[in-house]
């Protein structure tokens, strides 16, 4: 049986999950196995030195294995220990707010979902959605219940994103998709690449050796956005990227000649 194993960082009480787990059931069977709170910021950590829990619980009427984990512990487990066969499609998200731009790349949780799935040769899909309001208070809004028909709508979106590439996969493919939270069916989307941009100050203290995250969202740009994830968000398009994990990548060929010492 051909099954879709959906996961994301936000936790088992994420607002979008119920939705998107419903939408993309109209694909293929789900099973939806879930960090049992919010792990954002974690990237393809992997639980080393510590047990995981995985219990079976109901969120709105769904059944989802909730993991004391990591979102790439999630599919670790979905691909290779929970069930009797692996997936063919990993869905991740809908995470609040954008993972667009190389350092939230990086850093994301839901992304790094995705990428997990891509080592056992499972084909992956991250999405996110973000909006031009206030961080703040845009994020307030999108985790209470005041947004719900927000998340169903852009769960119809992503599903159906996420049905093209279950009918090729498998493929190689994994793909990072932000979706603007007014995105419809009929919502532009756009092929890009990962901008470069990186950001400043992570912490602050907050009493004597005491450091707190409290980032504010900006982000540094190395190189010009034409082109990338941040620019399509800046459009308000839905941005399609390819994405990898650690590998060969390209070097400019003077610094190339360089390092191999011509």
């Amino acid at each position: 049986m051909d099954w879709i194993l959906v996961t994301n960082d936000d936790g088992v009480h994420a607002p979008g999950l119920p939705s998107l787990i419903r939408e993309v059931s109209r694909i293929a069977p789900v099973r939806a196995v879930v960090p049992d709170r919010e792990r954002s910021w974690i990237g393809k950590a992997i639980t080393r030195h510590d047990p995981i829990r995985v219990t079976e619980i109901v969120v709105d009427g769904l059944a989802v294995h909730s993991a004391t984990g990591y979102p790439a512990d999630c599919v670790q487990l979905g691909v290779n220990t929970l069930f009797d066969a692996p997936p063919r499609l990993v869905v991740s998200g809908i995470n609040v707010g954008y993972n667009h731009g190389s350092a939230y790349l990086q850093s994301s949780g839901t992304v790094g979902a995705v990428l997990e799935g891509g080592l056992a040769g499972v084909d992956g899909v991250a999405f996110s959605t973000g909006s031009h309001r206030d961080w703040s208070v845009w994020k307030r809004w999108a985790e209470s219940e005041a947004s719900l028909d927000m998340w169903e709508g852009i769960a119809v979106v992503a599903a159906g994103i996420a049905a093209e590439v279950f009918e090729e996969a498998p493929t190689g493919t994994l793909l990072s998709v932000n979706l603007p939270d007014r995105a419809t069916s009929s919502t532009p989307r756009r092929m890009t690449t990962v901008a470069e941009v990186g950001y400043d100050r992570l912490f602050s203290r907050s009493g004597d050796d005491v450091y707190v995250h409290d980032f504010g969202g900006g982000l540094a740009f190395r190189r010009p956005s034409e082109g990338t994830d941040v620019e399509a968000a800046t459009d308000d398009v839905i941005a399609i990227t390819p994405i990898r994990g650690a590998g060969t990548g390209t070097i400019p060929d003077h610094l190339r000649r360089r390092l191999a010492g011509g």
